[in-house]
């Protein structure tokens, strides 16, 4: 074999080669990534909705149905067929009765490493939020995942004073965050140290999403009262 025969065979294959190589392998992976993802999100969707429906039961701890609502183009609450329709719910909760016991609201906002979204409950007859469970947290293990677990900060939204003006258009007084010990008001959350930043995030997120929730839900009490 002559030596340029050796160096021929030696030569590193050319670009284009390479190129159509790395090419394939980057259509199967994206091909296999999007079946995982199609195949799972029945599964993930089913899941989320479980746990949004348990969720509603905590935050409304009378509550033995639900019904979900949209807020319309007309200002009113429509009931939402299967849950589904365009646009953020709300969600009726009923007793054995039928009658309205509260509503569930869900509510998002950034924490310090990520999106914290949670549902609260709002008893109508208690001007009140009477409870939270966080939905989802990607906060720091131990630190700012106590939102979830500490029940000293979780007891703020036992009774977390929402009353409304005369008018009904707004908050008689918004929704504060004070440091750990420092709550004297009904309106007041009191922190968590050591997640400063984590338990402001829940209480800026509850106090924006009450803001504009509350009074529509007021002024609009009616379309939640039949479901049957």
């Amino acid at each position: 074999m002559s030596e340029g025969q050796t160096l021929a065979q030696a030569a590193p294959p050319r670009i284009w080669h390479m190129y159509r190589s790395m090419v394939g392998v980057g259509l199967v992976c994206g091909l296999l990534i999007v079946s995982v993802f199609e195949l799972t999100r029945p599964v993930i969707e089913r899941n989320k909705a479980e746990a949004l429906s348990r969720a509603i039961f905590r935050v409304l701890s009378d509550a033995r149905s639900s019904t979900a609502f949209r807020l319309g183009d007309t200002g009113h609450f429509e009931r939402l067929e299967g849950g589904t329709g365009v646009g953020p719910a709300v969600y009726g909760g009923y007793d054995a009765q039928h009658r309205l016991v509260g509503i569930a609201v869900q509510a998002e906002g950034m924490g310090y490493q990520d999106v914290i979204r949670v549902l609260y409950g709002y008893s109508v007859g208690k001007d009140a939020i009477t409870g939270l469970q966080v939905l989802e947290s990607r906060e720091t293990p131990g630190l700012g995942d106590r939102i979830e677990t500490d029940a000293a900060f979780l007891a703020n939204f036992e009774r977390l004073d929402v009353s409304l003006n005369d008018d009904q258009s707004a908050l008689v007084h918004p929704i504060q965050f004070v440091k750990q010990g420092g709550k004297e008001h009904p309106w007041q959350v009191d922190g968590i140290t050591g997640a400063t930043i984590s338990s402001t995030a829940v209480a800026e997120i509850i106090g924006g999403s009450a803001s504009y929730w509350v009074p529509r839900i007021r002024q609009n009490l009616d379309d939640f009262q039949s479901t049957e």
